[in-house]
């Protein structure tokens, strides 16, 4: 067996940036989501973060052919290990939420997501509602 094209992080990143381009449009606050995750994610560390830039291109490039985003999953789903599937999926819905909505596109997204890492229904719901709980804003 071959060794993946992608190492962890990347695959990480790689699932940050479908879901950001999921809607056609990179909002500033995806890609803050982006930026903070990769900082902040303890799966990060060790991450030499000015790769992210040249990573967040490439699978731009990917997504640009015709069958972009299942060879990109493809290559998230080859590259991550069982342990850090569920960290994926969270880090998927933090960027799918970090402009205050989730969109269709976003929502069929997270499901190929799901499908693809075969994440559990339940444990994926866990997952979405913790990260919808550690995005909610004070009311004002």
């Amino acid at each position: 067996m071959s060794d993946p094209v992608l190492t962890p992080h990347s695959a990480l990143v790689y699932l940050m940036v479908i879901v950001a381009a999921s809607d056609s449009n990179m909002a500033g606050a995806e890609i803050d989501a982006m930026s903070n995750t990769v900082a902040d994610l303890p799966a990060f560390r060790g991450y030499d973060r000015g790769k992210l830039l040249s990573a967040v291109r490439t699978c731009s490039d990917i997504l640009q052919h015709g069958e972009g985003l299942e060879t990109v999953l493809g290559l998230v789903n080859e590259a991550l290990p069982a342990g850090l599937r569920d960290t994926a999926y969270a880090v998927a819905c933090t960027v799918a939420i970090s402009d205050g909505k989730v969109g269709q596109e976003e929502f069929r997204l997270l499901e190929m997501i799901r499908h693809v890492l075969d994440i559990d229904r339940l444990v994926a719901a866990a997952i979405e509602r913790g990260v919808a709980a550690l995005n909610r804003e004070l009311p004002h």
